[in-house]
């Protein structure tokens, strides 16, 4: 089943419980992928790597605005955008924690034979392929300086 048809079903589930959160959360997704599918090159299809990359950006998109509103004291629109960004992040993959990256990420250094920061680029180009989705490119990007610095 691929996400599409997934959110369609969930959006069923929700608007039948008139869960106003979920609904919200499940037609952003909805409208993203229909975007993502009618957009030029498309093809009328969505990857499953296109799909993950989409529902990270909704996930950005929202902790960016987050912030905004916490700064702005705006506890109202704040709260919504943690709602929606706890519905999208149930459709991602489970987050690799900092050791694992930490552990995967000596494993590629040792493979690519970088010793230094100058070879962040290699190790940066095999580790975001590797964690697409499972991690966040400044925390690998983060480890990957603290681990060549040593």
């Amino acid at each position: 089943m691929n996400l599409e048809q997934q959110i369609m079903g969930e959006l069923k589930t929700a608007m039948l419980a008139k869960d106003e959160k979920t609904v919200r959360s499940l037609r952003a997704i909805k409208a993203a992928i229909i975007l993502a599918k009618t957009s030029e090159g498309a093809g009328g299809e969505v990857t499953p790597d296109a799909e993950i990359k989409l529902l990270q950006k909704l996930v950005k998109q929202r902790k960016d605005s987050l912030e905004i509103f916490t700064q702005q004291n705006r506890e109202d629109l704040a709260s919504k955008e943690r709602e929606e960004i706890e519905v999208i992040e149930k459709f991602l993959p489970k987050p690799l924690s900092e050791e694992e990256i930490r552990v995967e990420l000596q494993k590629i250094i040792e493979a690519t034979g970088a010793s230094s920061p100058a070879d962040m680029g290699k190790v940066m180009g095999v580790a975001t392929k590797q964690f697409a989705g499972r991690a966040d490119g400044k925390t690998i990007s983060n480890l990957v300086k603290e681990l060549l610095s040593k």
